[in-house]
């Protein structure tokens, strides 16, 4: 086997998006975020600036949420908007 050979099949044997039995990709809740208290990113900002305006909720949108929070509140919106 050649060296490159190899290393695919060493690559494969230890590359966890290929594991069945790791779940470090899975979608998980924003609660358990390991960064959602860090300040939310500027696309989050951005959409639920526009989501809250489509909801005729301005309320909705804090610009001191945190990114856990940004997400709750865009899921919401997504929701009471149909988007």
């Amino acid at each position: 086997m050649t060296k490159a050979a190899q290393k695919a099949v060493d690559t494969d044997e230890t590359n966890p998006k290929i594991d069945p039995k790791d779940t470090s990709n899975q979608i998980k809740d924003p609660s358990e975020w390991t960064t959602g208290g860090e300040p939310m990113t500027g696309a989050q900002a951005s959409y639920l600036k526009t989501l809250s305006e489509q909801a005729k909720d301005p309320d909705a949108f804090e610009p001191d949420l945190d990114k856990a929070e940004a997400s709750q509140r865009i899921d919401a919106l997504r929701k009471e908007t149909g988007k």
